[in-house]
This record gives C-alpha cells, sequence and structure tokens, in this order.
C-alpha cells in the first residue's frame, strides 16, 4: 500500500465503494419482490426511494461538473436506474390514492428541487463556484440522508426491538460510508469525505445498538416467548387406549 500513488489509491476506493453501493441499492429487491407477489405496495412507503433517486441525482450532476469524478459518475448512473425501477413497481401496486402522493412528491423533490439547484447554479455561478455551490448542496443531502436512520435507532430503544433495524445493511452501510470517505480524501475531494464521517460514525452507532438490544437488552415479549419455550412440559404414558389410562409420569424440560 506505501508503494501506491493517490490517484491509484482513489481508484481502489471508488471501485469497492462502487461495489459496495451496488449492494446496498440492492438491498430493497426482497420488499418489491413480496410488492410484485401480492400484487400490491399498501402498507410500503416511497419516501426512502425518492429521497435516494434525488440524493443519486444531485451526486451524478455534481460528478458531471467535473472531469476526474468517474467513480461517482458511474455508481450513480446505475443507482438513479434502480430507484427509478424501485418507484416504477411502486407506483404500478399501490393504491391510487398512494400513487397520487407519489406523484406529487417525485414531482416536488425529483423534478422541482433537482430543476431548481440546476437552474440556479448554471445561470448564478460559473466554473469552481458551481463546482463549490453544488457540493455544498450535495454534503447537505448527504448528511440528512446518513441522519434518517436516527428516528429507527430510536424506535429501536423505545422498543427494545431490532426487528426493523437489520445489522447486515447497517454493515453495508458503514462500509459504503468507509469506502467513499477514503476516496473522497485521496481525490482531495471534502464535500464527498466529510459527509462519510458521519455516515461511518452513526453506522457503528447502529450496529452497536443492534447486539445491546439483540444480546444484551431484549423485548420482555421475547423473552416472555422464550420462557415459555422452555417451561416444564408434562409428559403422559398411555395405559391403555382409554382417555381415562393416561397417567402422569413426570416432567421434562426443553
Amino acid at each position: 500500500m506505501a508503494f501506491l500513488t493517490a490517484q491509484q489509491l482513489a481508484f481502489i476506493f471508488g471501485l469497492l465503494g462502487n461495489i459496495v453501493s451496488f449492494l446496498v441499492f440492492l438491498a430493497p429487491v426482497p420488499t418489491f419482490t413480496k410488492i410484485y407477489k401480492k400484487k400490491t405496495s399498501e402498507g410500503f412507503h416511497a419516501i426512502p426511494y425518492s429521497v435516494a433517486l434525488f440524493s443519486a441525482s444531485m451526486l451524478l450532476y455534481y460528478a458531471l461538473l467535473q472531469t476526474d469524478k468517474l467513480m461517482i459518475v458511474s455508481i450513480n448512473i446505475i443507482g438513479c436506474v434502480i430507484e427509478v425501477a424501485y418507484l416504477t413497481i411502486y407506483i404500478v401496486y399501490a393504491p391510487l390514492a398512494n400513487k397520487i402522493g407519489t406523484f406529487k412528491m417525485i414531482f416536488v423533490l425529483n423534478i422541482g428541487s433537482l430543476g431548481s439547484v440546476v437552474l440556479l447554479t448554471m445561470f448564478l455561478a460559473k466554473g469552481e463556484s458551481r463546482i463549490t455551490a453544488v457540493g455544498y448542496v450535495c454534503a447537505a443531502i448527504n448528511l440528512a440522508v446518513f441522519a434518517a436512520p436516527l428516528s429507527i435507532m430510536r424506535r429501536v430503544i423505545q422498543t427494545r426491538s431490532v426487528e426493523f433495524m437489520p445489522f447486515n445493511l447497517s454493515l453495508f452501510l458503514t462500509l459504503c460510508a468507509t469506502m467513499w470517505f477514503f476516496y473522497g480524501i485521496f481525490v482531495k475531494d471534502f464535500f464527498i469525505a466529510v459527509p462519510n464521517v458521519a455516515g461511518f460514525v452513526l453506522g457503528i452507532c447502529q450496529m452497536l445498538l443492534y447486539i445491546v438490544y439483540k444480546y444484551v437488552i431484549k423485548n420482555p415479549e421475547t423473552n416472555l416467548k422464550q420462557h415459555e419455550e422452555t417451561k416444564e412440559t408434562p409428559v403422559y404414558l398411555c395405559v391403555d387406549n382409554e382417555t381415562e389410562g393416561l397417567e402422569l409420569k413426570g416432567v421434562i424440560s426443553n
């Protein structure tokens, strides 16, 4: 590693970032498989996918303003395609009210907000100033996205259940933040590096919280269920084939 240049290290971490990010983008596939099989998206929400599309679109725009951000361009093109596919499936199988709500959200966030940022930066800023302005917007969006799991962490603490915070997803998000942090450091792009520090810290906190509430502090309902499963079970010996012929011979514990 000591013999590799900053450019080579940036390529390595950028490639790893692409791989891990691709896996994170595919994380909702089981959800949409369930939607497809049930032929309804009722009970699910489109907000995460609209926000993810907005984030990927902004990062794509930021990367296209420069000539040396191929790694960011590649993964965010893939991300945009995947998120559009998710939103399309959601809308196809959504009840009418949800369809209308999703279309409104896409119009406001993915068309209105994105379009406003592009137009304002295109007409009001030039060169490095434009890149800097878009970089601040992307950093703010990334920080907001990384902060989103705080509500899930609060729910885990309140319910003492990790049902809604899968460990694998937290792990991959932490790895993703780590790869893009080092990529940002080696290409000297702090709009990429700095938000991923927050992503790494929050990812570690999520995994620690998962371990604590999965193995140390358990949900009372889980403890009750385990107690019921391990309580003593009576064992009967059939003396004859009549109901009256059953004798209690003892108990065993599971």
